[in-house]
């Protein structure tokens, strides 16, 4: 017997044998359905011997059987009426556990989002992606084939997603384009920083979403529920499906708080911060000016993360502030990273390393947040060390500001397009998935071993866009990818360490090296990225042109 469990009440397993039923008895169960039909198996027992077995142990039985690959609305009914009437935990059986983990999926689809319901069938062993649409319907067979259709449909309208539609139109303005989103604002996130270190103003990082889409694309907006790659269909909340000749995917990553305890308890209070929330990064700017002595902690989780740079900018900023103030002589300083080292390119690390000693930081290498009790100020990090046995610390702080771990996006991750780590599964140098030829992906969500940063969107959008047209044309990938990556790394007001890379930490300085050298402190990136990139950002967005579709014209990197 092999128990797969979907919900605290509910499970779900193959054919059992009326010797089973006392050991589901011991487990803790209350009630058992059968939804395989008498007969299907010649070694199937019969639903009777189920039931005797189970009246016997004290346990009620219900009989619901449904046709293999034949679930109807009917039988939907039938199922939820049996819940109803059942004592909690269940048990469903049939063959192979299938019929009733789809059971169990349309019956909670009248309450449960899509993404939680193919999470949990996908953790107990059963993919429902085959059925997502009826899902999406509220369990009943859909009778729409597609509400829309689009040359181009672009999921996600971040930095990528716009970048990636404008760079379509550009190249071929007669394309239908079409970006699913379903926010009212886009964000300038890489501003966040800016914020947390006094430099910018939060309102400066917001521009509301309908001033940003290309002209002459199509804003859906509207939260994608699941894929149909097969049928290239895109369902949304509420079960319209919008169809596409091809497919573009770039959503963004998840920040994925909950996964640190406590931590949602104490944001934005007791001294817990993060620049990664727009809402909370004027705190953070609020605490470093109050504070006049004890300990500040900044964390790292273990990648991949977006702009690998931000929890450690967040502690320059930090410091250049208490440097000014007079007040870092009195700070403690302490810098926890999951990871083993300060930088992942090791060229721009000694220039890292002299503000690290200006700031007397401490380095805490291999120490991942874990949890946090924010009324008493103490944060517990496991503490995993090559070649030791894993530990627990837990420190005092006055400030900490969270770098919080991250993920794919729930729907992408319980989704076809998915790898095993849950990210868009794409070739590194083309950004077409590897599995459906029609669909591309780009940005943090897509699994290519590059940085994940704003700066390697704006390479990949006119890779992308110039693949499809060739794609449309009948001609072979014709751009390629070479991880581009840029983090710049504001040490100090004023001063920033520009780090450019490529795949496998190669360098790719966008400047002559005489002009800006990106492995040392300069003056000159600061007013490139923080006094030019902004601006040009955002009115490269509204014309959808040039930097975006053509980014060798500017040969500057933004986040």
């Amino acid at each position: 017997m092999e128990l797969k469990k979907i919900s605290e009440k509910f499970t779900v397993s193959p054919q059992i044998a009326a010797d089973d039923v006392a050991t589901l008895k011991s487990a803790g169960f209350k009630a058992i359905i059968c939804n395989r039909p008498d007969g299907e198996g010649g070694d199937q027992p019969s639903f009777a011997e189920i039931e005797a077995a189970a009246k016997k142990a004290g346990l009620e039985a219900l009989y619901v059987p449904v046709v293999a690959g034949k679930v109807s609305d009917d039988d939907v009914a039938a199922f939820g009426a049996a819940l109803k009437d059942l004592p909690r935990p269940v048990l469903a059986y049939c063959r192979t556990g299938t019929r009733s983990a789809t059971l169990w999926s349309f019956h909670e689809s009248q309450k449960r989002p899509m993404p939680e319901i193919l999470a949990a069938t996908k953790a107990a062993g059963y993919d429902m992606n085959g059925v997502a649409r009826r899902i999406a319907n509220g369990g009943k067979t859909p009778t729409d084939t597609g509400d829309a259709k689009f040359d181009v449909v672009v999921v996600g309208a971040g930095a990528g997603g716009i970048s990636v539609a404008a760079s379509l139109k550009s190249r071929k303005s007669d394309l239908s384009v079409a970006v699913i989103d379903p926010a009212d604002i886009h964000y300038y996130q890489p501003g966040w920083t800016m914020v947390g270190g006094g430099i910018f103003d939060a309102q400066d990082t917001a521009k509301t979403m309908g001033s940003l889409i290309p002209r002459g694309v199509t804003w859906i907006k509207a939260a994608v529920a699941a894929f149909e790659p097969q049928n290239n269909a895109v369902i949304l909340d509420g079960c319209r499906v919008v169809k596409y000749d091809r497919l573009v995917v770039c959503p963004g990553l998840k920040l994925d708080w909950g996964q640190v305890e406590g931590l949602e308890d104490t944001l934005g209070r007791n001294g817990v911060t993060s620049n990664y929330r727009y809402d909370l990064a004027p705190y953070t700017w609020q605490l470093v000016k109050e504070m006049k002595e004890g300990r500040a902690l900044f964390t790292q989780p273990p990648m991949p993360i977006k702009c690998a740079g931000a929890p450690q900018k967040a502690m320059y900023l930090s410091g250049d502030a208490w440097f000014r103030n007079g007040a870092l002589k009195d700070i403690d300083i302490q810098f926890m990273n999951a990871g083993g080292v300060l930088f992942g390119v090791k060229d721009y690390v000694p220039a890292l390393m002299e503000y690290v000693k200006k700031y007397d930081a401490t380095l805490n290498f291999f120490h991942n947040l874990v949890s946090v009790d924010g009324p008493a100020k103490k944060a517990t990090f496991k503490v995993a060390k090559p070649d030791t046995d894993p530990t627990e610390v837990t420190v005092d702080f006055d400030m900490m500001h969270v770098c919080p771990p991250q993920v794919a996006p729930d729907f992408i991750r319980v989704s076809p397009l998915a790898d095993a780590a849950g990210w868009v599964d794409v070739d590194q140098a083309t950004l077409r998935h590897k599995s459906f030829d029609n669909i591309w992906s780009l940005g943090d969500v897509m699994n290519a071993p590059n940085a994940k940063t704003a700066a390697a969107a704006r390479k990949q959008a006119p890779t992308v866009a110039e693949n499809i047209v060739a794609d449309m044309a009948g001609r072979s990938a014709s751009a390629q990818y070479d991880g581009y990556g840029s983090c710049p790394l504001t040490v100090e007001r004023g001063k920033i360490v520009l780090a450019e890379f490529g795949y496998g930490g190669v360098l790719q300085p966008s400047f002559p090296k005489a002009l800006l050298d990106g492995t040392k402190p300069t003056r000159a990136a600061w007013y490139l990225k923080e006094k030019m990139l902004p601006p040009i950002y955002w009115k490269a967005m509204l014309r959808g042109k040039e930097w975006l579709a053509k980014p060798e014209a500017l040969k500057v990197s933004s986040e």
